[in-house]
């Protein structure tokens, strides 16, 4: 068998197989890696939002606030909901929200804080499957009253525009992703908090927008696909030894 590895042919195919089963085991490895820290990531966000609401970071603080450390941290404060133009943002389903898995709209519109600063307030989920413009105004309408109100909920920070993410619809106010930053960019909310705000209460009288306790159910396969990789190493060695163990019993016949 050690003729038989020595000869070009066979030697250069051990070498890609070798590479190819190197590359597999490496896969398998970075998902496992992944898998640790998906489970370091699902247990501080259960931590986080287990935790009893805290007051909001002052402004002076916001620079310093970012995802990994901050978000779905909960939070309680007073501020008025600004009379400006809301935002909707289509929702093909919630991943945090167990009461919002069908597709609707989050309205989004910017409340202001009795130091002057804006926060914008992710209000609730609408039952919107049309994204009907009227829907949303009926719904976000009655919570402009001029009253100052106390709102509990959790920091968010912007999501990013993925390739296949559809443009927005600036006639209907219409967006796909959660960018509050660009949202309030467009719409004239003027200088805005760097995170914004996934309520969580209180509730309208009539449920709509419809705000709620988040719930973080984060896909964790990781484990399945390190096996899948380990196994196609198993077997790309396996098909090796057995083709080069065939050559040489050819190689042998009379």
């Amino acid at each position: 068998m050690n003729e038989t590895l020595r000869k070009p042919g066979v030697a250069g195919f051990m070498l890609f197989t070798l590479l190819l089963t190197a590359a597999f085991v490496a896969l398998g490895v970075w998902q496992l890696q992944r898998r640790t820290a998906k489970h370091e990531l699902i247990a501080a966000l259960t931590e986080r939002l287990a935790a009893a609401p805290v007051a909001l970071p002052p402004p002076a603080q916001w620079p310093t606030l970012t995802p990994a450390r901050d978000e779905f941290r909960r939070v309680s404060f007073t501020a008025t909901y600004a009379a400006s133009p809301d935002a909707m943002v289509y929702s093909s389903g919630s991943a945090v929200r167990k009461d919002a898995s069908t597709p609707g709209t989050w309205a989004f519109l910017p409340a202001r804080l009795p130091s002057g600063e804006i926060v914008v307030i992710d209000a609730g989920f609408v039952e919107n499957t049309m994204q009907e413009r009227g829907v949303e105004d009926r719904a976000v309408q009655k919570l402009v009253t001029g009253a100052p109100v106390t709102l509990t909920g959790y920091l968010r920070f912007p999501e990013e525009a993925g390739w296949l993410t559809p443009a927005e619809n600036r006639d209907k106010r219409l967006w796909f992703v959660r960018d509050h930053l660009a949202i309030a960019s467009a719409l004239g909310w003027g200088t805005i908090a760097p995170f914004y705000v996934d309520l969580e209460q209180p509730v309208p009288a009539n449920g709509i927008p419809r705000p709620g306790p988040l719930d973080v159910h984060l896909k964790d396969d990781h484990l399945q696909y390190a096996i899948t990789w380990f196994a196609l190493a198993g077997a790309v060695l396996i098909a090796f030894v057995v083709w080069v163990r065939g050559r040489r019993k050819g190689e042998v016949r009379p």
